[in-house]
């Protein structure tokens, strides 16, 4: 497992924990597919990509 998805493994479960309407599945790594994701991520929550940015840099 490279470090990116080792840091990823731990950031997911907490965001998960944090924030129950967002799925194992819109956290689902895939490199070269941040942007999607951070996309995905941040409609359901209703956050901007720098705001939730500030939300996994926190956790």
């Amino acid at each position: 497992m490279n470090s990116i998805a080792g840091f990823w493994k731990i950031k997911k479960k907490k965001l998960i924990k944090k924030y129950p309407s967002i799925t194992d599945n819109d956290l689902n790594y895939q490199e070269g597919k941040e942007k999607e994701m951070m996309d995905i991520i941040g409609f359901k929550l209703g956050k901007s990509n720098q705001e939730l940015l500030n939300i996994i840099i926190a956790l």
